[in-house]
């Protein structure tokens, strides 16, 4: 519980107002219910005819910290007494019951005023956990993600800050309202009969020790409830994405038996710690009951034997107050439960929020305007975190200025692995890249990537308007602007014809769009952003023959004035680059124009030869 008011504490810090008003407010609400409560001691009185003894006032002036006490009963008995002589015992309670329900009143009022404000608290920090984990997920390295499933992501930001929203509602209960309540209870009972606390404070552990087994093993259940929720969140989300296999394979069955499997481990291990939960309230009940039994059977004897310290109607004002103190010890029990299960879930986030970047950005990073000279690649190797495979190893080439470059080989031999240290979504592991030969890892990573634009094999859009997906990037982008890159993109015509032209959703994905339409939408993305360095992944692989051909032109008259490296595995589309490398398992096996590559005779014309069968 300590780790996780500690872990909690720089949420709290922004909060520090609201804190001090709920913490104000609850002590109001403690204070009026104590004092609202002494009002029954002359109900009583008059009700049973208890005490019959004549009360004379005593000016508060005489008394001191041991005698008002005595004072206070005293003269509300006076009081009473008064009211009774002059408008009777009926109007005397009426009058008596009027004065509780407006302690009553500003009593429940200022509880509404804590509860109140916990709210923006309890809310804030919900919303600052997860503002954290999406800045922390939009700045971790694409290797982070290639380790982890994205349906545990989505648990950990979903299922798991839920939980610990339902954690920070508890804890602040623990640490500001229940507190304060106890402490008002436990001193007021202190000064009504020290002697009665005192062996009411020797029965409360017994209570303690009984709620205490219960929760002592929620948080490793919750854990691994948890686990089993995230098992079925990947499920649903692979699902989701592999759905048009699944029915093509008639793998319906199967798919639905794995799920099935996992939602029964989630059910049990939900059921355990729901149940291990549920047993706080009667538990707790039944504990408290027979210390209010206990402390009633003890105060009686005393009272009975005429060794009590307080009268009879006094006995059931501390009865009351210690009945009262009951809720706020109850309260904190079911906070240490939900506490418990809290801290496992903030231990499923913490692993994203303190997940290590090992793209590091210098203190003393400087920003780049453009490209000047070349891009040079020297003696590059790089291999993926806790992998001992090199996926590419001694990397030496060189991209002047306004040429093109292109990368060929089979799949895997590191081709898309190689664009992507350029823009440093991975570091390399040995060696340099240089951009006008200023090593990349010198530079502001948002000044190196904005001289870059992407187009990928898989052409990622968004579900949004056409007109935002092309602007995707680019701050205030005219309709003027994202018009034009469309048309150099082949893409103006289609979208014309569209229901609500630039306005259109293009669906979750850009899934109400064919694979030509999507692509040819993020060229012109990348056409908008209008980037001196282009990088393209397979930019026409998706293409249809007629818009391959459309998009092709227009490509090849957007990289006139820009460097381009370009990722090929159709050969006819790189004819024309000014030099092409020969990737095979993370090595430069040959490089030179189309024609000198044949000429070679090397692995890029048996490249060719198969592609012309």
């Amino acid at each position: 519980m300590r780790d996780f008011f500690r872990i909690m504490k720089g949420y709290f810090m922004p909060y520090k107002t609201y804190v001090g008003l709920t913490f104000l407010f609850n002590v109001l609400t403690a204070l009026f219910n104590v004092f609202s409560f002494v009002l029954l001691v002359p109900i009583l009185n008059i009700l049973f005819q208890v005490d019959q003894s004549h009360y004379e006032f005593i000016p508060w002036s005489e008394a001191d910290f041991n005698s008002i006490k005595d004072v206070m009963f005293n003269n509300l008995y006076y009081y009473s007494q008064q009211l009774i002589a002059d408008h009777g015992p009926a109007t005397t309670m009426l009058l008596l019951g009027i004065g509780l329900s407006v302690m009553t009143l500003l009593k429940t009022g200022t509880y509404f005023a804590g509860s109140a404000t916990l709210m923006p608290i309890r809310t804030g920090i919900v919303r600052d956990i997860r503002a954290n984990l999406y800045r922390k997920v939009l700045a971790l390295p694409l290797s982070f993600f290639s380790e982890e499933r994205k349906g545990d992501i989505l648990a950990r930001v979903s299922t798991d800050v839920n939980e610990v929203d339902n954690s920070v509602g508890s804890s602040l209960d623990m640490v500001i309202k229940n507190p304060i309540f106890l402490l008002v209870y436990v001193a007021t009972l202190i000064y009504l009969s020290w002697q009665l606390t005192l062996f009411t404070l020797v029965v409360v552990p017994i209570m303690g020790i009984g709620i205490g087994r219960i929760g002592k093993s929620l948080k490793r259940d919750s854990l691994y409830a948890q686990s089993k929720w995230s098992d079925g969140l990947s499920q649903f989300e692979e699902t989701l994405g592999g759905l048009r296999i699944i029915k093509a394979f008639i793998a319906e069955r199967k798919m639905e038996k794995r799920f099935v499997a996992v939602n029964d481990e989630y059910r049990k291990a939900s059921m355990q710690v729901n149940i291990r939960q549920s047993a706080a309230h009667p538990v707790s009940e039944f504990l408290g009951t027979c210390m209010i039994v206990i402390v009633l059977w003890f105060g009686g004897y005393l009272i009975f034997s005429g060794n009590s310290p307080i009268d009879a109607p006094k006995f059931i004002y501390y009865l009351v107050i210690l009945y009262t103190s009951l809720q706020p010890l109850k309260d904190l029990s079911k906070a240490g439960y939900s506490i418990q299960k809290g801290m496992a879930s903030m231990e499923r986030i913490n692993k994203i929020l303190r997940a290590e970047n090992n793209i590091k950005e210098r203190p003393d990073a400087r920003d780049i305007a453009g490209l000047e000279h070349e891009i040079t690649l020297s003696h590059v190797s790089f291999s993926y975190p806790g992998s001992q495979r090199e996926v590419l190893h001694d990397i030496n080439l060189t991209v002047p200025r306004g040429r093109t470059i292109a990368l060929v080989g089979q799949s895997g031999s590191g081709k898309s692995t190689l664009v992507d240290l350029i823009p440093r979504y991975h570091d390399i592991t040995d060696g340099q890249i240089l951009i006008d030969g200023q090593d990349i890892r010198t530079l502001r990573i948002h000044s190196l990537r904005s001289l870059i634009g992407n187009v990928n094999q898989e052409a990622i859009l968004f579900n949004d308007t056409v007109f935002n997906n092309i602007a995707f990037g680019v701050e205030n982008a005219t309709q003027e602007q994202v018009e034009q890159a469309a048309r150099i993109a082949n893409a103006h015509d289609f979208i014309m014809e569209m229901e609500q032209g630039y306005d259109t959703m293009v669906g979750d994905r850009g899934g109400r769009l064919s694979g030509g339409q999507r692509q040819r939408i993020s060229i012109a993305r990348a056409i908008l952003k209008n980037p001196p360095i282009l990088i393209l992944d397979e930019a026409t692989s998706a293409l249809d023959t007629e818009s391959e051909r459309l998009v092709q032109d227009a490509l090849e008259r957007l990289m006139k004035s820009r460097t381009t490296i370009a990722i090929a595995h159709r050969l006819s589309t790189i004819r024309n680059a000014d030099e092409i490398y020969v990737l095979h398992e993370g090595q430069i096996v040959e490089r030179g124009t189309h024609d000198e590559l044949i000429a070679q005779g090397g692995y890029y014309k048996r490249l060719n030869d198969m592609q012309a069968l």
